[in-house]
This record gives C-alpha cells, structure tokens and sequence, in this order.
C-alpha cells in the first residue's frame, strides 16, 4: 500500500522517494501539538515533514510499526517511530488518511503525537 511506503520513506528521510509518492497538486494538512501544517505541492511537503517535523539533526533510529488498510477510498495510516537527538530518546507516533490520484498521494491528512520522551530504561 502506498502509505507504507510513505511511512518508509518519511522514517528514511529520503526525500527522493517521498516526492515521487506526492502528487504534483497534492492537498496536505497536518496536525501537531503546536500548530497546524498545510502545502499544495510535493516541496512544500516535503519542508514540512524534513524540516519541521523530523529535523536534520533528529535521526531516525527505527520505524517501530506501520499499520495501514483500505477504509472506503482512502486508506488509512499509523506508523510509529523512535527518534533521537541533542535532547534525548524520543517515539512518534503519527495517525493519517490519505487518498491516492494518478498513483500518488492526492490528498492526505495527518495528526501527530509529538516527540514523546523515552526514560532512561528505554521503555515508552
């Protein structure tokens, strides 16, 4: 399904394949805790999943689960992932609908957690 492969490409940070997965007039808007996030085309998802979102200096340890199904015409989401950074060990965990268009993702709308703290022990 093609938001596993987003979940994938988000937690690799690899920009190449995310664009390829956007639709050129995508409909994108997301939600954190602190604002509310939405682009019209694949560079301004783009600065918005790599460069807000998960930042250059956060790096991706593992993208813990992935979970996806169809539901009507859109399929739906949840991908889980255990960040770090000069703050310390962190889970993400992020819920989104999305619609494909011309095998793309047309229109996508996605709520996350933020960056959930790990104790030291390394449990959630």
């Amino acid at each position: 399904m093609i938001g596993t492969r987003f979940a994938q490409a988000f937690a690799a940070k690899d920009s190449a394949a995310l664009a390829e997965l956007l639709h050129p007039q995508i409909d994108f808007r997301g939600l954190t805790p602190s604002r509310a996030w939405e682009a019209h085309d694949p560079d301004g998802v783009l600065e918005i999943l790599l460069g807000s979102w998960i930042e250059p200096t956060d790096h991706v340890r593992e993208l813990v689960s992935v979970d996806g199904e169809p539901f009507m015409d859109r399929e739906r989401l949840r991908y889980r992932m255990a960040v770090t950074n000069g703050d310390g060990a962190f889970m993400v965990e992020q819920q989104a609908y999305l619609e494909e268009r011309d095998g793309q993702i047309g229109w996508m709308r996605v709520l996350c957690s933020g960056f959930r703290p790990v104790d030291q022990t390394g449990s959630e």
